[in-house]
């Protein structure tokens, strides 16, 4: 809980300019319209809250589920164990995250809104249901991610301990993690617009209602491939670095708990 607290607190603040940068080139209105470089850190508490706990959760549900499965370097099953963790630890997280994630959009987008405005205004017109708003859009983006993301942070942990003949230490797990996490977020990226069009769509409108394929098949009809993959150089850099920081602070703390 605490080595999964402290990553996730690490990366979401270094790396939230970035984060910033990505949601506004993937808003309906525009990058400029929804502010630019202004208000680079417009959101940010509602990261701050729920960057602990969310990150906690993830970590307690992987390596538990990861304790009870087959795993190890030498088991053929362990990517599967790895894959089936990653997943059950992401559907827990969001169940945090999400709420956190809606809020810091939606002002990452209207930086002259505060984020207690936000999260009023949310409440007040679309009730408990508004801060779920893309839950299931932002499950099926993570569930994606992680599978690609965590079978091959420790496939490569293991490619590189067995090259050197011990564990590998925390910088090299850190390595191996935006590696990782940098290939995954590519890959994922039309999901993750999907993802951000949903929570900052008008209540009531088409992408309101949380369907992934329309949204997708909305971006694709107006904006084509380049809609789809809209902020995948800032996600790419963000969540290379962001499994840089992450996974490195994670094995780091957790080495110095144990």
């Amino acid at each position: 809980l605490k080595a999964g607290g402290v990553a996730g607190v690490c990366v979401d603040l270094i790396l939230f300019p970035l984060d910033t940068v990505k949601t506004r080139l993937q808003s309906p209105q525009g990058f400029r319209k929804a502010g630019g470089f202004r208000g680079i850190y417009a959101g940010v508490p509602s990261t701050a809250i729920g960057s602990f706990p969310n990150a906690a959760a993830f970590f307690i549900t992987y390596e538990n589920v990861k304790s009870v499965l087959p795993h190890g370097s030498s088991s053929y099953l362990s990517p599967a164990t790895h894959m089936v963790a990653a997943s059950l630890g992401e559907v827990v997280a969001c169940l945090i995250r999400v709420p956190s994630e809606v809020i810091k959009q939606r002002a990452q987008v209207s930086p002259s809104s505060s984020t207690l405005q936000i999260l009023s205004h949310t409440l007040y017109h679309e009730g408990i249901q508004g801060l779920y708003r893309g839950y299931k859009s932002t499950v099926l983006r993570e569930i994606p991610f992680s599978l690609v993301q965590f079978p091959l942070w420790e496939s490569l942990k293991d490619l590189w301990s067995w090259k050197q003949g011990h564990v590998v230490d925390s910088w090299q797990s850190a390595v191996c993690g935006a590696f990782a996490g940098g290939f995954a977020a590519a890959v994922t990226t039309p999901l993750d617009v999907a993802k951000t069009r949903i929570m900052l769509a008008k209540a009531g409108s088409s992408n309101a209602s949380g369907n992934v394929l329309a949204a997708l098949g909305s971006i694709w009809r107006t904006q084509g491939l380049s809609g789809l993959f809209a902020g995948v150089v800032p996600r790419m850099a963000a969540i290379s670095l962001g499994g840089f920081i992450f996974l490195g602070t994670y094995e780091k703390t957790r080495q110095l708990l144990l």
